[in-house]
């Protein structure tokens, strides 16, 4: 099923483009956080970090490292927020992979994330660091 970035790319959804080349796609959040609020897409229509290959990934940061600063600093923000979800859990609406470029304002009212529990001294981040590290065998 084609997603609404697909059709925003093919033209038949109404974007306000910022750039493009050959693998990547930029254009302002329709329900932004702040004014400036950009998603950088791949062309290719992958769905997550999960399946979308190294290659493609990385042109997708290659357009988020050259937009980011510019974008901050056309609308003078304070800061920029560099964002991505995965699977609906972590708030992923749209399954096509993409990256927020979220310019901040002193005082603007978003929330980051706040911890909730650090794993102090004790063997509960070692057993979750064993745990990812044996996966990398």
């Amino acid at each position: 099923m084609e997603t609404i970035f697909e059709k925003i790319i093919a033209g038949n959804i109404p974007a306000n483009k910022v750039y493009e080349d050959e693998q990547t796609f930029a254009f302002l959040d329709g329900e932004p956080v702040n004014p400036g609020h950009t998603l950088v897409i791949s062309r290719k229509p992958y769905k997550d970090i999960y399946e979308i290959p190294q290659a493609d990934f990385l042109a997708v940061m290659k357009t988020v490292h050259k937009l980011a600063p510019i974008i901050k600093q056309a609308v003078e923000a304070d800061g920029i927020n560099l964002h991505n979800n995965n699977d609906p859990a972590a708030g992923q609406r749209v399954p096509h992979y993409h990256i927020h470029i979220i310019p901040r304002f002193e005082n603007d009212g978003f929330q980051h994330w706040q911890g909730s529990e650090d794993y102090h001294e004790g063997e509960h981040g070692k057993e979750i660091a064993r745990s990812i590290t044996d996966f990398l065998k």
